[in-house]
């Protein structure tokens, strides 16, 4: 399997656990398996806020930290538990069940694109509570 990476001047990346910076605009082609994940998909403890925000924490970190998987599988299953208990829409329950299927197949990297729809979908419903003008006057 191969994979090309694009990164930005500067942009972080994390590799097999290792962080690397690139030096200027820089292309690389993974040929074979590695945890990589792109400094822009990077999410720090203190930016997970939200219920959707901490399963995305929590799917990262299962993937970039898989020696200390088991701990982060059961908090994965807490998030997952917690948010679809919140949950209304159809459509965001199935995006959970198959974000579930993909993180019990070990696809954390691919349940991560999940977790970035529930984040939106998060926002949007957010968004929908702060009456017109609220946020202004906050």
């Amino acid at each position: 399997m191969t994979l090309r990476i694009s990164l930005r001047n500067g942009e972080p990346v994390i590799v097999n656990g290792a962080v690397l910076r690139s030096v200027g605009r820089t292309d690389l082609v993974l040929e074979n398996s590695a945890t990589i994940l792109r400094g822009r998909d990077v999410m720090k403890p203190q930016d997970a806020v939200t219920p959707a925000k901490q399963l995305y924490f929590a799917c990262m970190m299962a993937y970039i930290d898989p020696a200390d998987i088991a701990r982060h599988q059961h908090v994965l299953l807490e998030k997952l538990e917690a948010l679809m208990g919140a949950l209304v829409s159809a459509e965001a329950k199935a995006v959970c069940v198959t974000f579930a299927e993909k993180v019990a197949m070990g696809e954390f990297y691919q349940a991560l694109a999940d977790c970035r729809w529930l984040i939106a979908y998060e926002a949007e419903a957010i968004a929908r509570l702060v009456p017109a003008g609220a946020e202004a006057a906050g």
